[in-house]
């Protein structure tokens, strides 16, 4: 069962302190986010599935082999530590260490889980890029087998690479962080309470402006198809709503709402049996005027 949000727990000014529960629970997580490390190192060594690629195929991926303007090196950067650096001058702000420590926990869950899904579907499908004839003959002579498909003479690991087109890593990893960002910026800032600024929504909406144009010139570095930047950022923003939610209320979400243990719920029935009851068996209001004192009026 999900842990109840940090404001019903025993919080200290200028940190957290967190239930042995909730404390053991977080270990878990932060192995888990080991796990998630060392399973996505593992999914990227893995060669992709060949597809069939024949010269009916082949003639619409020709797309010139360009150098890319945001390499993937790069991601992490704006994606990850960005975001932190961001995390970070919040906790400066509030001094609540649960808050920094919940937002480095999510976002690194938002991208590792991205990451891991991402490189799968790429695996599994292994989809060609757009430039793929140039990666496969490299020196401009197509060579086909008996069945017709590409034999491949370039660069083995350039052309593997070339398999891995569906879905955008570029995509779905700026949308799973800085997905997580405007989220998380979206709750402290208050931006959907009633007769919120517009200036707020903009600045919660820039992050996802950046992961939308990183996606725009994958699509023009011919690194990907639109359908691949499209699927990447969808399962992206996706991840990042579905971690979010596991860490912070919604960001519709105004005031705590208080859920009473089982003892106050019985020492509110207790509070509640003192009161007099009229011959209906329904509590009566003692500050109300009794049925004499109306006949006078």
């Amino acid at each position: 069962m999900r842990e109840p949000h940090r404001s019903c727990q025993t919080v200290v000014s200028g940190g957290a302190a967190a239930s042995p529960t909730l404390r053991r629970r977080r270990r878990m997580d932060w192995l888990m986010v080991l796990v998630l490390m060392f399973m996505y190192c593992g999914i990227y060594l893995i060669h992709p599935f060949k597809r069939f690629v024949g010269s009916d195929m082949i003639t619409r991926l020709k797309y010139p082999l360009i150098t890319v303007t945001v390499p993937f090196w790069t991601v992490p950067l704006y994606a990850v530590v960005l975001p932190i650096a961001i995390f970070l001058l919040v906790y400066m702000r509030k001094r609540d260490a649960y808050d920094l420590h919940d937002a480095i926990l999510g976002i690194l869950f938002s991208v590792l889980v991205t990451g891991v899904l991402t490189e799968t579907t790429k695996n599994a499908v292994g989809w060609p890029r757009p430039d793929f004839f140039w990666r496969c003959f490299p020196d401009g002579n197509e060579v086909y087998d008996r069945l017709g498909n590409v034999v491949c003479h370039g660069k083995k690991s350039f052309v593997l690479d070339g398999y891995k087109s569906f879905p955008s890593g570029h995509a779905s990893w700026s949308f799973a962080g800085l997905g997580f960002l405007s989220l998380y910026l979206s709750g402290k800032l208050k931006v959907f309470e009633y007769g919120g600024h517009v200036a707020k929504l903009l600045l919660v909406l820039f992050p996802l402006l950046i992961a939308y144009v990183v996606g725009i010139l994958m699509v023009n570095d011919y690194m990907h198809h639109p359908q691949d930047v499209f699927f990447g950022s969808l399962m992206g923003l996706l991840v990042a709503t579905l971690v979010y939610l596991q860490f912070f209320p919604s960001p519709y979400h105004q005031e705590d709402v208080f859920i009473p243990t089982s003892a106050q719920s019985r020492s509110n029935n207790i509070q509640t049996s003192d009161i007099p009851a009229n011959a209906s068996g329904r509590p009566m209001d003692i500050e109300a005027p009794g049925p004499l004192e109306n006949r006078g009026q």
